[in-house]
Parts: C-alpha cells; structure tokens; sequence
C-alpha cells in the first residue's frame, strides 16, 4: 500500500508542477505524457536491478501509474473544467494585428519565435495573420486571413 501512496503523490506532484511551468516548456507532449515516461522507468528501474528485491513492488508501483493516467484521462473527458485545469486552454497571442502583451508576457514567448511559426505555414508577415495562438499543447496556431476567391 505505501507503494501506492508514494507513486500517487509524486505523480501529483510532477502533474501540478508541468502544468506550472508552462506549456512551452513541454513542447508536443502532454503533462500526463511526460509524467508517464518520466516514472515508469523509475518505478520499474529497482525491481529490474534487484535493488529493491521485490519484483511485485515494480509492478505494483507501474500498475498505480497507468491507473492514475487512466483516471485522469477519465475525469478530463467527464469534466470541462478539470481539463482545463490539467491541460490548460489556448492563449490568445496575437487578434488582429496586435499582440496581447500580457500573455506574451506570462506565457514566455517571444515575437522571433512566433515569426518562425508563422513562417512554417507558409507566410512571413503578422500583418497576414488574424489569430496567433498557444495551444495547450504548447504548439503555435497561426490563422491566416481568409483570402478572396
């Protein structure tokens, strides 16, 4: 049971703190991504090497983790808000022709880095673009103005 109770609260821990860090800092993983490949090795790692002797405590430890992601998986589908709360919800980098300082600001990004992105969709000036926006998954969405047919 302790082994339950300890995997629990690290995988809180590692979940709340990815999440504070920011998405950015993920890149195309999500938080529960991450923790997942951050802690199975580490759980399995002493039952492999014998250091904890017990090989029913790796698995025990692995077992608790997919559960935990299996859970969350559930709750983000069942309830808007713990989604938000676990994966976060796009920001609104640029609208229009204007940068939203504050969330360039909170979200760390700088304009090079959103020229690039907007580059990589086939455009090379803001003054092309309606919507600039972080996805929870740390991408950048550009969305061009609809061109006249």
């Amino acid at each position: 049971m302790e082994t339950v109770i300890r995997v629990t609260i690290i995988f809180a821990f590692i979940t709340i703190a990815l999440r504070i860090i920011g998405k950015r800092e993920l890149g195309e993983m999500s938080p529960n991504d991450l923790v997942l490949l951050l802690l199975i090795p580490e759980i399995v790692s002493q039952a492999l090497i014998r250091e904890d002797f017990s090989l029913t405590n790796g698995l025990i430890g692995a077992s608790t983790l997919l559960s935990l992601v299996l859970i969350n998986s559930i709750f983000s589908y069942k309830f808007k808000r713990y989604n938000r709360l676990i994966e976060g919800k796009p920001v609104v980098l640029f609208y229009h022709g204007k940068f939203i300082e504050g969330a360039l600001d909170r979200e760390r990004i700088t304009i090079d880095e959103i020229l690039s992105e907007i580059r990589t969709t086939g455009h090379d000036k803001f003054e092309q673009m309606k919507w600039i926006v972080l996805e929870p998954d740390g991408k950048i969405s550009c969305i061009p103005y609809r061109e006249a047919n």
